[in-house]
């Protein structure tokens, strides 16, 4: 698979897929924030605009974009607040010279603010309607939060580059070490249905109403993966907070309060995958742009001490509700 995928995705091309789609673009596109694939906001002969979503290629296949596409459909047929993608006959992806696109309405809104109560339990029940449809019926080749997947490669992909700086090679590597050993395993808790990159960005706020977005990533996993990344500050004001949502998220489906066990693992995994997935996409131009310091002692460095920190966090009492 070549290292610069999207190196022949030219605007006369995006132009010509969305016109061999069934489209009418005017010809208007504007970049759109995205590393892992390519996203483009584009104008219609109408006036109308759409967004459209370049699948990166080699990383899903054919059959699990059509499940998350078909899980996004499911969730807007039980009234939820997701940006699904446009759907025609055959579906909702779309194939042209090669490259896997699907085009979506555009969806306004802001970051949700969720230092306000209100707008928490917003979001807390929203997740746990989604939840309540995960669970309903399992991905049959969407992959699985595992310790392995998100953990064990990531260290070995690291350790096997040459990325880290010498003085820190020992470092890293005992003290990853150190922290598969201390984790629990995320697939051997039951998994259902979810979002899988539940984060701020992924969500729109307007007029009120929540709007989730990019299930590029939904998996099979625990649903605490889809919550704790709301959690923030210090313990005290995590427990406040984990208060509102556990209240809210009962609403409509059982609050995993068994799987706050698993939060600390969770995160120390997202860090762990993150600076593998910015290793293994670096020699696509997109990534030195985006992440300038990524070759550098400092990154490294503060990585190392943040591993630290995570090690230090995994002793730490679970929280509660």
């Amino acid at each position: 698979m070549t290292t610069t995928p999207y190196a022949s995705l030219t605007p006369d091309l995006i132009l010509d897929a969305l016109e061999a789609a069934g489209y009418e673009p005017s010809g208007g596109l504007t970049a759109l924030n995205s590393y892992e694939n390519r996203v483009y906001q584009a104008q219609m002969n109408d006036g109308s605009f759409s967004v459209v979503k370049f699948y990166r290629p080699g990383r899903w296949t054919d059959a699990q974009i059509r499940e998350e596409h078909d899980f996004m459909r499911e969730l807007v047929a039980a009234e939820l607040p997701v940006v699904a993608p446009d759907y025609h006959a055959h579906g909702a992806m779309h194939v042209h010279l090669g490259f896997r696109f699907a085009v979506f309405p555009r969806q306004g809104g802001h970051t949700p603010d969720i230092e306000r109560e209100d707008d928490l339990a917003v979001i807390a029940r929203t997740l746990a309607r989604l939840h309540a449809i995960g669970a309903t019926r399992p991905f049959a080749h969407r992959e699985i939060i595992s310790l392995r997947r998100l953990g064990t490669a990531s260290r070995d992909f690291v350790l096997q580059g040459n990325w880290l700086p010498l003085e820190l090679e020992t470092a890293y590597a005992t003290l990853t070490a150190q922290l598969l050993e201390r984790m629990r395993d995320p697939a051997d808790e039951p998994a259902i249905r979810i979002h899988g990159d539940c984060h701020l960005g992924n969500m729109l706020w307007r007029n009120d109403t929540l709007h989730l977005v990019d299930f590029d990533d939904c998996a099979m996993g625990p649903p605490i993966q889809d919550i704790w990344m709301l959690l923030s500050g210090e313990r005290e004001d995590r427990l406040v907070q984990l208060g509102t949502i556990a209240d809210a998220y009962d609403m409509f489906h059982p609050f995993p309060a068994e799987s706050l066990l698993l939060v600390e693992t969770l995160r120390t995994l997202r860090i762990l995958h993150h600076s593998a997935w910015i290793a293994r996409r670096w020699d696509d131009p997109a990534f030195p742009l985006a992440f300038p310091t990524f070759d550098s002692a400092r990154y490294w460095s503060a990585h190392v001490l943040e591993l630290r920190e995570q090690l230090a966090a995994l002793d730490e009492p679970p929280l509660i509700v």
